[in-house]
């Protein structure tokens, strides 16, 4: 009997150890704990990383994919579906080992065939980011696990280009419920699995308990919910509804600062906010296409008013495309300085000495003040003679208008960068016809973007961005506005969250207390 008893202790006691070693080496008994909610200011357009419009969409999205390589949260490139990779040919051969044992949410394994056939769909004639799909030419692949990415041209920010765009989807489920059938219901390898979009109310997903990477994520659910009205987030973080909340003006921050339970956070974002001119379609044949108009405009808009009054200082004009950490800012490039009485000498100079009238639409909801902005300009512009009509629509059916390139003569915008400059915001936005959100085209910009992206050399690459800059001054193709600074609340619960400069997080490092 006193045998049976050591024996049970004894069995007890190393089963314990056992499992305490193997929780300390990394193993799956780390379990996710807990439920994170996290507020997004407008509806995502889609969960897949192909079509998603805006920072909502690819923020929600991400969580259920992964890529070949990823940025971690100091902007260092990491391997992900890819272990290791080298790169030949004068960079337009990129060699890549894949990650063996992954598998798919439904159980299908990742592999080669996997990454092109994910390839072969973001190429696709309708796909709205396939600019960042095709800048690859050819997948070869050599075994199961070995494949060879082909560039007509090295691409600098290719791999960059590959963490923030390529979604790897499992070929096997996709071709069974067909691109509807994902679009309903995504699946990815990534440290979430989707469970449901109650549209209009929340995302629901579950933590993907054989993700590869070991002891994440950290949270056994998380919830996503579209709440545009910023009013009603600062609510929702106070009553302990949301865990985390984005896009809060300076007065809603401030009203938080000493509230139990919720931390505030305010970091410079890598973003400029525009009005953009539209020379493709509805633009067409306007006073816009005059540069000494688009001057003019320039001129007439008082950035620094509108910064002081809607975000009580907080922020600042640009003076281009670019902000100060970019590569290649031109700090000697000032402003547009607020000048009615030039704008008006310089609309007189380009034929409109009475002014005109033009059409403006902007999205509701989807940044911080941005309908108000929107409402000034249209007040400054007003004052020089150009009348305009302001359209304010709800966030998805403006980008999804943009993508048709069907928005008015001019339209405001944001867009962030991650790479630390700013190349993909420029092709994106002055791309002409190839590129979904742009409507404007320069040939001179053309050549010039042309040149930086197949440069390796940064310093090269700067030198072209200055010229570039101090083109698109003399011929803007934007009404430039300003870079802001952004605010979230969080709970204090949730525990390392890091959101980085262009409003990005990926969550599968938080966690959160009871």
């Amino acid at each position: 009997m006193k045998l049976s008893i050591i024996t049970k202790r004894t069995t007890l006691f190393l089963t314990v150890a056992l499992l305490t070693l193997f929780a300390f080496q990394g193993g799956a008994i780390a379990k996710p704990e807990g439920t994170l909610q996290v507020a997004l200011t407008s509806m995502p357009n889609s969960l897949d990383l192909c079509y998603g419009a805006d920072r909502n969409a690819s923020n929600a999205g991400w969580p259920l994919f992964n890529s070949l390589v990823m940025v971690n949260d100091d902007g260092v490139l990491e391997p992900a579906l890819a272990e290791s990779w080298t790169v030949s040919d004068g960079g337009k051969i990129y060699s890549m080992k894949l990650r063996k044992g992954v598998k798919f949410h439904n159980g299908e394994d990742f592999n080669a065939d996997s990454v092109i056939f994910s390839w072969k769909r973001g190429t696709g004639k309708d796909v709205t980011w396939r600019k960042k799909w095709d800048i690859v030419k050819e997948i070869e692949k050599i075994d199961d696990f070995t494949i060879k990415l082909k560039l007509e041209a090295p691409y600098p920010l290719l791999l960059r280009q590959i963490s923030y765009f390529w979604n790897i989807v499992p070929e096997g489920y996709l071709k069974e419920v067909g691109e509807d059938g994902f679009i309903k219901h995504p699946v990815g390898t990534g440290p979430f699995k989707f469970v449901e979009w109650k549209k209009g109310d929340r995302l629901i997903y579950e933590a993907n308990l054989n993700y590869w990477e070991k002891d994440k994520p950290k949270v056994e659910k998380l919830i996503f919910r579209p709440i545009e009205e910023s009013s009603t987030r600062v609510a929702a973080i106070k009553t302990g509804e949301i865990d985390i909340v984005s896009r809060l003006s300076s007065e809603e921050a401030a009203m938080l600062k000493g509230v139990p339970g919720v931390d505030v956070i305010e970091y410079p974002v890598d973003r400029v906010f525009y009005i953009t001119f539209n020379n493709l379609t509805s633009g067409k044949g306007l006073p816009t296409e005059n540069k000494l108009v688009r001057q003019a405009i320039n001129h007439a808009v008082d950035i620094n008013a509108i910064i002081d009054s809607l975000f009580n200082g907080h922020g600042k004009p640009t003076n281009g495309f670019f902000v100060p950490t970019n590569l290649g800012y031109d700090k000697d490039l000032k402003p547009f300085e607020y000048n009615p009485e030039k704008a008006k000498k310089l609309l007189k100079e380009a034929g409109y000495p009475d002014g005109f009238s033009i059409e403006l639409a902007a999205p509701t909801g989807a940044y911080s003040q941005f309908e108000q902005v929107c409402e000034a300009i249209q007040g400054f512009l007003g004052e020089v003679g150009i009348k305009v009509k302001l359209t304010l629509m709800e966030s998805g059916k403006y980008w999804d208008l943009e993508a048709k390139k069907e928005l008015p003569p001019m339209f405001g915008d944001s867009w962030s960068c991650r790479e630390g400059e700013p190349l993909e915001r420029l092709e994106g936005t002055l791309g002409g016809f190839k590129q979904s959100y742009s409507v404007w085209q320069d040939p001179k910009i053309d050549e010039l973007l042309a040149k930086v992206a197949t440069l390796p050399d940064e310093n090269e690459r700067a030198t072209l961005y200055v010229e570039l800059q101090r083109y698109m001054q003399e011929n803007p193709p934007f009404i430039y506005l300003y870079q802001p600074m952004t605010f979230e609340a969080v709970s204090s619960k949730v525990k390392n969250y890091r959101p980085r400069a262009a409003e990005d997080y990926y969550l599968k490092d938080v966690s959160k207390e009871k």
